[in-house]
């Protein structure tokens, strides 16, 4: 049994963790420490309070309790607000802190782009546009050429927990463009885990989603690596190999 550990912001779309742990069909175990987030609102204050390390450390011991050998702060707009650097001390400090290896859903979204060789990305964010503004800037400073971002301007993760397949697929269609290699889609408020294949059969090409990419980056860093086709093309790279 591989155990991966999540730090969770608050309850929006919580739910999409049990399905990606379904969907895996392997011995696979995915667990959540729920964050006191404080303020919901996507504004950029708000999102960096919500990263805040005693606010990362209260969830930590839970995860080493339940034998998780990976954590990460499935967060992306918690640790992408912080610039690249700034996002580099906060999971240095949450690997410090618990024990494991860590990383957050900001960088999974780096490293997930590279595993499908999409090297030029379009962002479907449901933020305003500021936010979305800092996710590009991170992106760029990972190495990924972003050519189309669009915002939603969605003011709270709670409205954006309520939005449909419909509301996720519009948002993908208006903000993917031809030369884009794969749709990452921020924001793990977004429940996507059960609309994954739709999205990238009407794309034609891989879409990356906030739960989908912290399961996958919780994987990595546990040295696992699990075929899910349910998952999208993210979970079908590799062969499925067993503990």
């Amino acid at each position: 049994m591989t155990a991966l550990g999540l730090l969770h912001p608050g309850h929006s779309a919580e739910d999409d963790y049990p399905r990606i742990e379904q969907l895996l069909g392997s011995d696979i175990r995915v667990d959540l420490a729920q964050i006191d987030v404080g303020e919901d609102p996507h504004r950029v204050d708000a999102l960096r309070e919500m990263g805040a390390p005693e606010r990362l450390a209260a969830g930590c011991e839970a995860l080493r309790l339940s034998g998780a050998e990976a954590v990460v702060w499935a967060c992306a707009g918690g640790s992408f607000v912080l610039g690249y650097d700034g996002a580099h001390e906060q999971i240095r400090a949450l690997a410090r802190t618990a024990g494991l290896p860590a990383s957050s859903t900001a960088f999974a979204f780096v490293h997930a782009a590279r595993e499908v060789h999409a090297s030029r990305v379009a962002v479907a964010a449901t933020y305003p546009d500021d936010v979305t503004r800092l996710f590009v800037d991170f992106l760029t400073a990972g190495g990924l050429e972003v050519v189309s971002a669009h915002g939603a301007d969605v003011a709270t993760a709670a409205e954006v927990a309520a939005w449909t397949v419909d509301d996720i697929l519009a948002l993908a269609r208006d903000a993917d463009r031809p030369d884009a290699q794969a749709l990452l889609m921020p924001d793990t408020a977004l429940r996507t885990a059960s609309h994954i294949p739709v999205l990238e059969k009407e794309l034609g090409k891989p879409v990356l989603t906030a739960t989908q990419v912290s399961v996958w980056e919780a994987l990595r860093l546990a040295d696992r690596r699990v075929n899910a086709p349910e998952l999208g093309a993210l979970f079908t790279r590799e062969p499925i190999v067993q503990a």
